[in-house]
């Protein structure tokens, strides 16, 4: 098996192998771990990234400010600042821990690792793996639930964590 490769981990994080991201992406459902990374404004408005039309899974949807893969050998915190650079250009922040969780869609199971940062941050989305980004109010992003419009992760994750990221203002 080659590409890049990524850590298989238990549901408390402990990696116990390695395996390519293809193979984890393959319906296997290998629990490995990702980051995400919440933008919120002082205004209270959280930034979503929209996917690139050329990505495989759900093209087009609006979805978490930053989300990607930890490689094999990197730390969480070296993911997410490194996908926070790639995504959005974003380098100087300090983040918040929120949560992890296992999410499990139809293709593979993810350990997701939650962080938030509140701020006036101006990103620049990269083009390539994000085609546009913008803030939305709190209404904005509930009334489009079950539209099709965002991912059903994100849709599912900030139900879960819209208190807390509401007590980081």
């Amino acid at each position: 098996m080659t590409g890049e490769m990524v850590p298989v981990v238990e549901p408390e994080g402990e990696v116990i192998g390695r395996a390519p991201r293809s193979y984890v992406h393959g319906r296997t459902f290998i629990l490995h771990p990702v980051v995400h990374l919440h933008i919120i404004n002082r205004k209270g408005e959280v930034y979503l990234q929209k996917r690139a039309m050329t990505k495989n899974l759900l093209p087009g949807r609006w979805d978490t400010a930053v989300g990607g893969h930890i490689g094999y050998g990197e730390s969480v915190a070296e993911a997410l600042f490194r996908e926070a650079e790639e995504e959005l250009g974003l380098t100087d922040f300090n983040p918040t821990f929120i949560c992890d969780y296992v999410y499990e869609s139809g293709t593979e199971r993810e350990l997701v690792n939650v962080f938030a940062i509140v701020g006036d941050f101006s990103p620049k989305p990269d083009g390539d793996e994000v085609s546009e980004g913008r803030y939305w109010s709190v209404k904005e992003i509930e009334e489009s639930f079950e539209k099709s419009i965002l991912t059903p992760n994100f849709e599912r994750e900030f139900s879960m964590i819209r208190k807390d990221l509401e007590a980081l203002l």
